[in-house]
């Protein structure tokens, strides 16, 4: 990833990377999803969530509930 961005959440299924996006997106955070999941093989590998370093601790006050 780009300097300046900050993963903020980690999963092994897109959906759940999909919901922390768009809680981030719908509480005024842009995020990104990076799919590092083999094209191959899909059990291997995670999908990632990427927040602008500025917006690090909310992401994560946002998120901590999901992370549960």
């Amino acid at each position: 990833m780009e300097k300046g961005w900050k993963q903020v959440f980690l999963s092994g299924e897109l959906y759940r990377a999909e919901i922390a996006r768009e809680l981030l997106e719908n509480n005024g955070v842009s995020a990104v999803i990076l799919n590092q999941k083999d094209s191959s093989y899909a059990s291997f590998g995670n999908i990632e969530v990427y927040v602008n370093e500025k917006d690090e601790a909310k992401a994560l006050e946002i998120l901590k509930e999901l992370k549960n």
